[in-house]
């Protein structure tokens, strides 16, 4: 993303946070691969999994495959909650299938971006500051991905 989109701030934290999210990435690629015995329990579980073990970056990585994989799309009707918007799961489902997605589901994707700030903020929900920080910043980026994307296909009349 070009930096003169972003306040210098936010750009020096979203480059933080996608570091981390892609050696999160990385490192349950590794445990995936390794047989570590890192079992997972439901591909939904992702969605509620943020910490850092490998155990929940396995699950992040089946809920997002599954998600992927879904031709009817049904997660998108679905709301989340906090633990869903700091997993990161929905948010980054969104960024990969943004090309695949109709302009109604790119606006319920913008919707949903938009509002995992607010959501994330919500005194009383269990994540750390950190946690919080990650996913508003992936929110931001991921509501300014959908929306050039929403600008490019369709607004067009």
């Amino acid at each position: 993303m070009p930096s003169d989109q972003l306040h210098p701030a936010h750009g020096r934290t979203l480059a933080r946070a996608l570091v981390t999210w892609g050696a999160l990435t990385a490192v349950g690629a590794l445990a995936a691969c390794s047989g570590n015995g890192v079992t997972v329990t439901t591909p939904g579980a992702g969605l509620k999994c943020v910490d850092d073990s490998p155990t929940c970056i396995a699950e992040r990585q089946a809920t997002m495959k599954a998600m992927l994989a879904d031709p009817s799309k049904s997660w998108i009707s679905q709301r989340p909650d906090a633990a869903a918007y700091a997993s990161g799961v929905r948010l980054f489902a969104y960024k990969s299938k943004k090309k695949d997605l109709s302009c109604a589901e790119l606006q319920a994707g913008k919707r949903e971006a938009d509002a995992g700030p607010a959501v994330l903020r919500t005194p009383g929900n269990g994540l750390s500051h950190s946690q919080v920080s990650r996913g508003v910043i992936l929110a931001h980026e991921v509501s300014r991905e959908l929306g050039r994307e929403l600008s490019r296909r369709c607004s067009k009349t």
